[in-house]
């Protein structure tokens, strides 16, 4: 039987919208009953994940709670960032038997998958701390950006949440991509759910693994 999806969302709004459409998208269906049912939390009031990550923890948990009670049996969250927090979810789902799909692992994987010994991560700090770990681990080295890089970076996904797609954005995501491969990275990783949202992968300098897209593509297959 297909399995419900629940799905914590809301960090940002734009991007979770993008992320259940993939999910839709990537379902083998003939027909609405071949598709997979969702419950979701769109929750924008998660605390800042990056100033507050305390409180935003209790708060995932109990989306999480939520989620479960609404019958969800299989868990997502389409944020990079606020893996960091995740610890709370992973209680919820282990004390009521539910699946916990964990978008960095999953993306680490695909990336190197690839390949790639040097990949570039497009990310906030938190992402990029995560990032950098789960590579590692893998025996594959980060790139990242640094100084007003990185500051152009975080001004671009602040203005996605501020629904700021214009073509101004989108070449500034474009610049920071190269910037990245010029810095040695042989593939990327959009490893924020906002990058999708600016920067094309047939665009790209070097090959791109979305995050997004393989958190969807891994909550199909859960699912089904």
């Amino acid at each position: 039987m297909t399995k419900i999806l629940g799905v914590i969302g809301g960090m940002g709004p734009a991007a979770t919208v993008a992320f259940l459409a993939r999910v839709q998208a990537l379902t083998p269906a003939q027909g609405d009953a071949d598709h997979i049912r969702v419950v979701m939390d769109l929750n924008p009031q998660v605390p800042d994940r990056n100033v507050r990550p305390g409180e935003a923890e209790a708060e995932l948990g109990r989306m999480a709670e939520r989620l479960a009670a609404a019958g969800a049996e299989v868990i997502a969250m389409p944020c990079n960032t606020a893996h960091a927090q995740a610890g709370a979810i992973r209680a919820v789902c282990a004390a009521q038997g539910l699946g916990f799909i964990d978008m960095i692992a999953a993306t680490a994987d695909a990336a190197v998958a690839s390949g790639a010994k040097r990949i570039g991560v497009l990310a906030t700090p938190g992402g990029e701390r995560l990032y950098t770990d789960a590579l590692a681990a893998r025996g594959v080295e980060a790139v990242l950006l640094d100084g007003a890089d990185r500051e152009a970076f975080m001004a671009r996904v602040y203005g996605v949440k501020r629904g700021d797609v214009g073509e101004a954005a989108r070449a500034e995501i474009l610049r920071l991509a190269q910037v990245l491969a010029e810095a040695g990275a042989e593939a990327l990783i959009a490893g924020c759910t906002e990058v999708p949202l600016l920067l094309r992968a047939d665009a790209a300098p070097v090959p791109v693994t979305d995050s997004a897209e393989v958190l969807a593509q891994a909550c199909v297959g859960a699912c089904l």
